[in-house]
Parts: C-alpha cells; structure tokens; sequence
C-alpha cells in the first residue's frame, strides 16, 4: 500500500473511532450543568480528612511501587525471557504460552511485598480481615483463572499470526471483543449471591425499576466476613443483568433513602446501557492496541514466533498504564451519569449528600485527591464532585 493511501485509510479509521467515542460519549447529564464549588470542611471534621489524607497517601505509595515492579519485571523478562525458548520442547505455541505463564509467575512474586505492605495497610485501618497467607498463597484459584486467559490469548494471537502473518491483529481484535462481550454476560453467574430478602426495600426497589424501566434482580453478594466496605454494582448483560449490593450495605450503617440512592445509581447503570458501552469502549481500544503490539514485536520476528511474548507483555503493560487515565475519564463519566439517573429518580439529593458524606468515614476516601491521583487513580467523581451535583440537581428543581 502506498504511503499517501495508507495515510488516508489511518485518517479515515480515526474518524471512525471518534464518531463512535463521541456517541459513546453522549450522556443524560445536562451539558450545560455547573456544579458548584464545595467545601469540604463544611461537611467533613478535620479528623475524617486527616484520616482519609493519612490513608489515601500511603496507598498512592504502594500503587506507584506496584506500577514500578511491573514495569521492571516486564522490562527484564523482555530483554532475557527469550533464552527460555531454547530450552522448550512444547512447539512454538506451547512454548509462547509457557513464557507468558512464567512471566506472570514472576510478577506475582516480585509483588508479594507490595501485596502484603497493602494488606498490612488495609488491616491496620480495620478495612480487611482476610490473613497474610490467604492473601499471599490461598488465592491460586484467581491465579490460575489468570494463566487459562493467557494461555488462551495466547493460542489465539499466535495461531492467527502463524496463518496469516503480521496482520494478525485485524481478525484478532473482533475475537477478544466476543470474550469481553462473553465474560460481562456470565460475570453475574459466577458470583456466590442471594435475594433481597428485606421486603420493604424490595418493593422499593421495584418502583425505582418502574421509574427506570429496567427489571431486574435486585441480590445480595456476602463479603461481611472479609471486609466492613460498602460496594454495589450492575452487572451483567440480556438476561443475566441484575443489581448486586454488598451485604456490608445492610449492617445498619446506611439509612433506607441511601440504600434507594444506591439502588437507583445502579439501575442508572442498566438503564443507560453502561455495560454495553464498556464492550464498545473495550472494542474501540482492542483494535489500536493490537495493532500497537504486531507492530512493536516485529522486532523478534512478530507474535508468530515464542521469542516475542515476553516483549508483547511489556508492550501490554505500558499500553495499559497510558490508556489508564482515558479509561478512568470514561468511567467517570458514566458514574456521574448514573448518579444524575438516581437523583432524577428518587428526587432526595439530601439522602445522596448523606450517602457520601458517609462513604469518607467509612472507606477512608479522599473527599477531594490530589490532581494526578484523580486523574490516574480515579474511577469514580470524587466524593466532593458527587455532593455537588446533588446541590446542583436541588438548585435546578422549581421551589414549591
């Protein structure tokens, strides 16, 4: 292909991926809405922020060692991962999926300090019980879930780039977009959940859902004995969507009106299809960034070839930490989003202004981070921007 027409294809597919990241992007929230400005000594005691300032930097610490491990693991095993090669007798796929498993092994334990100074962290502020060893060894079940994936992708991409050479991207891209598609439809499946049994909050639930026009199950997840955090999610997607609430939501700490705001967020999620938009989303990275990394292992003669693997991975790795703040941007968006659905939903900003007052004492949150915390850490609106749009909601409502 010649230069001036692959120019023109490369402009043509970037209008494409921003036509769709812009109707990706479109949302309820008003475009023309200003939150105000909050103070959040106003709604917090110096102890509650001092606490979750306390807290919040000790973390950013332990991420930004997590992040160099990675990067120095990945870095090493991809200048020497290659020598293993010599050694395998497993064929050039097996043997690909070998080096991917070993170097995964690797960062898993050059992380098992960072890993424990987390939990160390965690359990001194009384926001886990789980053990060292359960934390250390007893998860092999999620580690193994680990090296099938892998191994899987693996198989994938270098079945394809044996067949067709360095293109392999192109037919592999739509592949991962239907194992994305897949595991957010069994997710719900997977997890140890039961019904809602409080019945007044039930029958709550669904008249929210009838507001929403989304009816789904409303179950409960138990995670009291290894942790006091609060959480909730939607999750799922045709028949397999529901509303998951953290058992830790029911001990009492959270009044009726916030457990509706939870809800509605939630159902605000299905509702504007947010599961949906994050395969689009996955769909719209899988492409550049398969085709980031055929080009990027060129090098040791492409994802054919085992050598390249320990490579591909540090490629992955760096992609994933430079995407990481587009990705937190989206995810942000779609939360504030969902909770404009919950505040048009139950119309009680006062009962969402509780809501997240509480969350700081309660997991130790930083009402308001630092910038590049918020930008690289952040899924979420921070709890200041939260309580801020419910002000703004209330303001825009016309007095009685």
């Amino acid at each position: 292909m010649r230069a001036g027409a692959r120019a023109g294809l490369l402009a043509a597919l970037a209008a494409v991926w921003a036509v769709a990241a812009y109707l990706l992007w479109r949302t309820r929230v008003p475009s023309s809405l200003r939150l105000p400005h909050v103070d959040v000594h106003r709604y917090f005691t110096p102890a509650q922020l001092h606490a979750a300032s306390s807290y919040g930097r000790f973390t950013e610490i332990v991420w930004v060692l997590s992040v160099v491990v990675e990067l120095v693991v990945f870095a090493i095993y991809a200048k020497r991962g290659p020598r293993f090669v010599r050694e395998s007798a497993a064929g050039p796929v097996g043997t690909g999926m070998l080096l991917g498993m070993i170097g995964f092994a690797l960062l898993w334990l050059a992380e098992i300090p960072v890993d424990v100074a987390s939990l160390w962290w965690q359990r001194r502020h009384h926001l886990t019980s789980v053990g060292y060893f359960t934390e250390t060894f007893g998860n092999w079940l999620a580690l193994g879930g680990q090296f099938v994936f892998l191994c899987l992708a693996l198989a994938i991409v270098m079945g394809l780039a044996r067949r067709i050479g360095e293109k392999w991207w192109i037919p592999a891209a739509p592949v991962f977009v239907a194992l994305a598609t897949l595991s957010a439809f069994v997710t719900p499946y997977l997890l140890g959940t039961h019904p809602l049994r409080n019945q007044r909050l039930l029958a709550q639930a669904r008249a929210l859902e009838r507001i929403e026009h989304v009816h789904v199950p409303i179950v409960v997840e138990p995670v009291r004995g290894s942790t006091p955090l609060p959480n909730a999610e939607a999750t799922g997607l045709g028949p397999s969507r529901r509303v998951v609430l953290w058992d830790t939501l029911l001990d009492g700490r959270f009044t009726e009106r916030e457990l509706r705001v939870v809800i509605a967020h939630e159902l605000g999620h299905l509702a504007r299809n947010h599961i949906w938009k994050d395969v689009a989303w996955y769909a719209l990275f899988a492409f550049p960034g398969a085709y980031l990394i055929a080009r990027m292992t060129r090098r040791r003669g492409g994802m054919g070839q085992p050598e390249a693997v320990p490579l591909a991975l540090l490629v992955l790795v760096v992609l994933g930490l430079l995407a990481l703040p587009l990705e937190n941007a989206i995810s942000r968006h779609q939360e504030a989003e969902a909770d404009w659905m919950a505040l048009r939903t139950t119309h009680d900003p006062a009962a969402a202004t509780a809501l997240f007052r509480r969350f700081v004492p309660t997991t130790l949150d930083e009402p308001s981070p630092p910038t590049w915390e918020y930008l690289v850490l952040e899924n979420h609106p921070t709890i200041a921007q939260r309580i801020a749009m419910a002000q703004a909601w209330k303001h825009l409502q016309p007095r009685r």
